[in-house]
């Protein structure tokens, strides 16, 4: 019996012993992921206001809503890694039934737990400017977010802190009856305006803000379409500048296109767009469809998420034309090598067609006919050993030509023995069919052919 007690109090010290290590171990892990993922906590009132709040993920009471933002860090990172981060800042009161619905790849969209979840989220790297994650989980009273890095114009920031409401003034001084005159207004850089050159929203500044969660729902799904039209603005741009370089360019430039594989990747990268688009066109649907039944979800905003959906789908168009464009763009680049590539073959033939009677001559004369059969020179009968020698080997250029050139010869032949075949053929119909008339008068009919 004495044994048995110190075996069973050996087992809770064991198992005290494994619950510690496993709390310290859970403390190590929350101060391991603490600060490398960005959050951002709203409180709406409904009224077109809005505060920011703590992060304690409860929702809002009456006409107030919640809005919780996650920002996963863009860097080569696992998906587990991604699923640790929001266990980190989601658990509790979220399960891990929530956090996979929202950290897993591929489309979805359906109700776990009582909450509308829906995702869009590419399986390609995390690094690659290609890949995007946005996920929601939505009740009547908050709304819980992810996304892959930031999102532009997805929070909401004061109204004078945007940009584009100050008066712009150009970096260059300009002078007036020969004196430099001040110009008031905020300087604009030359890379500032080329980045606002490629957006096709405004700032989190000008956002209008969410009066229920309808709204809410609507503002991020549109500003995730407005982060995929971004990408395709840049990369028309970038393939207007390319074409430009092209035709100034030179050998140099082609060549290392050609080298760095530039537009493979290019093509690479617009594929994963597409399947970013294709997944948005598959769960867009299903969520206006699952919210048009929610009570609290505003009509208007169901017809505002059926012209997003629209302009996803001209996106996808968008996207395929500039795919034509960089095949378009690599086939040039193909051909152009294929020139090179023939060019310097024609400079080697051309070598070759002078040296070639050269060596064939130089071969002929320095040939040692000392040891080959009817060669030998201290006999008479055997005097024009040389000449033999030079027949042997025309009578085997001969052979050599012949086998080369018969397939060539056959093929003429049978050709031409068909077309005898046909025109003797097409002789005797025409003096039958010339014989037929008196079998026509005589029927009165139609001649069937």
């Amino acid at each position: 019996m004495m044994q048995q007690e110190d075996r069973i109090g050996g087992d809770e010290s064991d198992v005290e012993s494994l619950t510690s290590a496993s709390l310290r171990d859970a403390h190590r892990f929350r101060a391991q992921f603490s600060g490398m993922v960005r959050q951002r906590a709203y409180i709406f009132d409904g009224d077109g206001k809005y505060y920011n709040k703590e992060w304690d993920l409860k929702e809002g009471t009456g006409k107030e809503f919640c809005w919780y933002h996650v920002e996963l860090p863009k860097g080569n990172q696992k998906l587990s890694q991604s699923a640790q981060h929001l266990i980190d800042v989601l658990c509790p009161p979220l399960k891990l039934q929530d956090i996979l619905s929202l950290v897993s790849n591929g489309p979805f969209c359906g109700h776990v737990d009582g909450a509308l979840v829906f995702r869009v989220n590419s399986p390609g790297p995390a690094s690659s400017s290609f890949t995007f994650k946005i996920a929601a989980r939505i009740t009547q009273n908050s709304v819980i977010t992810v996304s892959l890095g930031r999102v532009p114009r997805l929070g909401f920031s004061p109204m004078g802190q945007s940009l584009l409401s100050e008066v712009p003034s150009v970096d260059s001084p300009s002078y007036y009856r020969g004196e430099q005159k001040e110009r008031s207004g905020i300087v604009i850089e030359e890379h500032v305006l080329e980045f606002l050159l490629t957006m096709n929203h405004s700032e989190e500044a000008d956002n209008p803000v969410p009066s229920s969660v309808s709204n809410l729902v609507v503002h991020i799904i549109d500003t995730h379409v407005d982060q995929l039209q971004d990408v395709v603005t840049k990369l028309e741009i970038e393939l207007d500048a390319v074409e430009l370089e092209m035709d100034r360019g030179g050998f140099a430039m082609k060549k290392q296109m050609l080298d760095d594989r530039r537009f493979p990747k290019l093509h690479l990268n617009l594929q994963r767009l597409l399947q970013v688009i294709a997944h948005g066109e598959q769960v867009f649907p299903r969520v206006k469809e699952k919210c048009s039944t929610k009570p609290w979800f505003l009509a208007e905003d169901i017809n505002s998420l059926e012209e997003l959906i629209g302009r996803l789908r001209r996106l996808k168009e968008n996207v395929g034309f500039i795919a034509n464009r960089v095949t378009a763009i690599q086939a040039g680049l193909d051909s152009w090598q294929a020139e090179q590539i023939n060019r310097k073959l024609y400079y080697l033939s051309f070598l070759s067609i002078i040296f070639l009677p050269l060596s064939i001559i130089t071969g002929v004369f320095g040939m040692n006919v000392g040891g080959v059969p009817w060669t030998g020179q201290n006999k008479p009968e055997l005097a024009d050993g040389f000449r033999n020698v030079m027949y042997i080997c025309l009578i085997m250029l001969v052979v050599v030509l012949s086998c080369v050139g018969f397939p060539a010869l056959y093929s003429r032949i049978a050709s031409w023995w068909r077309m005898r075949a046909m025109n003797r053929n097409w002789s005797l119909n025409r003096r039958s069919f010339q014989k037929r008339p008196n079998i026509v008068q005589e029927r009165r009919g139609y001649l069937r052919l």
